[in-house]
């Protein structure tokens, strides 16, 4: 697969009325089933993809808008669960990040403010020998020491290429909006100077920033976009997802399982018998299916520290994906849930403990599985 595609001509992109179409057709219609085969960096090169994992095949893909690059519809977050200290146990996220990519994952999402996710994420994947073959998508968190100081974000940038042990980045993303008018500049330099492939924003408090959202959207001339979205919190179907869409956008997902407060709403629940159409065969199935099922969606990137989970998490790659019918049926069922509507005002993570650099108020000091 060739990372280095040009740009699909205007008439390529999704418009608003499209993804409304596409929505009703059925959202499988935009998801590509293909073989993972040198998705990686090095890959992409000519280089021979490492001999130390396996890896399945047959997996669903999403294009990259702007590229045609295609990408599996799974990711890897690593908030809270790869900030783990080096004098602690590590065997777990190793296993994480092993049966990730024997299960089909290629993106992996860091950021230097997640404390030791860098450093655990460069360190496993280079004993696994994955280094150039996964896809990171990084941030950029830093505003200097007066209005256009650009060298704390020099230093951060340097810091995670080393910490990754890369020469360059695939995606890099501003932090949240911080110092965004000027971070999107440098960005767009060392993109065109080949350091990193790919950029774009984030945020994950949509209600409060979903109008700057959809302005850099609109305006920015992003490659990505990364945003809160799940079948709890849907507001971003009205407006974002479809101007990423109508401006060729590729769309990162976080907290698909709302920091893990959507097990708590379906604890001892079945699954509801209709989603056995679609292949579910657990609740995060469920709540990633309906994530990537939207069109716009590129990829959504649940964490996790378990590996059964991890797994579990990409069983959502294979079998079909709800239509619209199917994905309002999904909301239905979730409404009729005692707790869904105050899932909001839940704590993350209830019951789980991590033990790493970012402290958090409600979470515990030890590291237990968790998944958000």
């Amino acid at each position: 697969m060739n990372f280095e595609q040009s740009r699909p001509s205007p008439e390529r992109s999704l418009s608003r009325r499209t993804i409304l179409r596409l929505m009703g057709l059925g959202a499988a219609s935009a998801i590509i089933p293909s073989v993972i085969n040198g998705c990686g960096t090095e890959a992409a090169q000519g280089q021979a993809s490492s001999p130390v994992l396996t890896q399945v095949s047959d997996v669903l893909m999403k294009e990259i808008p702007r590229t045609n690059e295609r990408v599996p519809a799974i990711g890897l977050g690593t908030f809270l669960t790869f900030d783990v200290l080096q004098n602690q146990p590590r065997n777990n996220i190793q296993q994480v990040m092993r049966r990730f990519w024997e299960s089909g994952g290629r993106i992996i999402d860091v950021s230097p403010l997640y404390g030791m996710s860098e450093v655990n994420v460069g360190e496993v994947a280079e004993a696994l020998g994955l280094t150039n073959d996964v896809f990171i998508a990084n941030k950029i968190w830093a505003t200097g020491d007066y209005l256009g100081d650009r060298s704390h974000a020099q230093r951060q940038f340097e810091q995670s290429l080393q910490r990754l042990s890369r020469d360059r980045l695939d995606l890099l993303q501003v932090h949240s909006l911080v110092n965004v008018e000027m971070m999107v500049p440098l960005l767009r330099e060392w993109k065109q100077e080949n350091k990193t492939r790919y950029i774009g924003v984030t945020h994950h408090d949509l209600p409060l920033y979903a109008a700057p959202i959809e302005r850099w959207i609109e305006n920015g001339d992003l490659d990505f976009v990364q945003i809160h979205y799940s079948i709890f919190e849907r507001g971003v179907e009205d407006r974002i997802l479809p101007a990423a869409a109508e401006r060729g956008t590729a769309v990162l997902v976080n907290m698909p399982f709302e920091k893990a407060r959507m097990f708590e709403i379906v604890r001892g629940r079945p699954l509801p018998d209709f989603v056995r159409e679609i292949g579910c065969e657990n609740w995060a199935q469920f709540f990633l299916k309906y994530v990537i099922s939207h069109p716009a969606v590129t990829a959504a990137i649940p964490a996790t520290t378990n590996p059964d989970h991890v797994v579990e998490n990409m069983g959502a790659l294979r079998g079909s994906l709800p239509d619209n019918q199917m994905r309002t049926r999904m909301v239905q069922h979730m409404q009729s849930l005692p707790g869904f509507d105050r899932i909001a005002q839940m704590p993350w993570y209830r019951g789980k403990q991590f033990a790493g650099l970012v402290r958090l108020p409600g979470l515990a000091a030890t590291q237990n599985a968790g998944r958000s």
